[in-house]
């Protein structure tokens, strides 16, 4: 059993078109803010709040980075599935910064698109495993004999 979790889960919605780049072995990731909402009533003036926080993603995936770059605009709403990592880097300025992002890698995130916007279609892509290896799920073909009494 691991001693650690480092798992984030979000649902919300991308606060501008996504970013694609090229590594420098061709492939592409995507980055993108996505912001998450809470609201509450204010119990002393009835008053109702609302606060915004804003995440950044960056997704490593080739195939996932392709799927954003053809399908997800701003104002998508997500579901994104990764883990937080803090990279520190020197801004234009000479000073060292942190930045804390979300990050979906080749095996351990998961995308769905929970509306259809932008896809110009009613259909949309509703998961998008980052495991590069799952097989694409085809219907079954209509000669298959399925025998329909149980073995036991």
């Amino acid at each position: 059993m691991s001693s650690s979790l480092n798992k984030v889960m979000l649902i919300g919605n991308i606060g501008a078109d996504p970013v694609i780049r090229q590594t420098q072995d061709g492939k592409r990731l995507a980055q993108l803010s996505l912001a998450t909402s809470e609201s509450w009533k204010d119990k002393s003036t009835g008053e109702k709040k609302e606060k915004t926080s804003w995440h950044r993603i960056v997704i490593f995936n080739d195939g996932l980075a392709g799927v954003v770059e053809s399908y997800v605009k701003k104002g998508s709403k997500l579901y994104i599935e990764g883990q937080l990592q803090t990279r520190k880097f020197t801004d234009q300025n000479g000073n060292e910064k942190y930045t804390t992002e979300v990050i979906l890698g080749n095996y351990n995130g998961t995308l769905t698109m929970l509306d259809s916007r932008g896809s110009g279609s009613s259909e949309s892509i509703s998961d998008m495993s980052s495991d590069m290896n799952q097989e694409a799920i085809d219907s079954s073909p209509a000669d298959i004999d399925i025998d329909d009494e149980i073995p036991f």
